[in-house]
């Protein structure tokens, strides 16, 4: 593994998981996944070795930015680093992911070598 430091995948599209699943570990990425955001939740207050969540931001019940504002609005969790992960890459749309609490942003199709930046700077 890069570090013992582990990724966490939420996504509600499990080809989405899949895909990002195999890349990072092909680069020696420890990974976790959740389909859907409260899932995701209930798993950052479990495990204690996610260093950073992959937040799909178009999720149905709760989507990523209402998980981004949970996750910033609870005291063990706040420090955890986000990337946002979205289909909408449209004006405004990084700038209403960071608003919302994360620390990146990346746009679907990702682009692994910016994620793999993205992550070597937060993690």
């Amino acid at each position: 593994m890069k570090n013992d430091k582990t990724i966490l995948i939420i996504d509600d599209d499990s080809k989405n998981i899949f895909a990002l699943n195999a890349v990072l570990k092909a680069r020696k990425y420890d990974c976790v996944s959740a389909n859907s955001a409260g899932v995701g939740l209930e798993m950052l207050k479990q495990n204690k070795n996610i260093a950073i969540v992959l937040m799909d931001m178009m999720m149905p019940e709760m989507d990523g930015y209402e998980a981004i504002r949970a996750m910033k609005n609870d005291k063990a969790l706040k420090e955890i680093p986000v990337i946002a992960i979205t289909a909408q890459a449209m004006t405004g749309d990084r700038e209403k992911c960071l608003q919302a609490g994360a620390d990146g942003y990346v746009s679907k199709p990702v682009d692994i070598s910016e994620l793999v930046k993205l992550l070597d700077l937060l993690i």
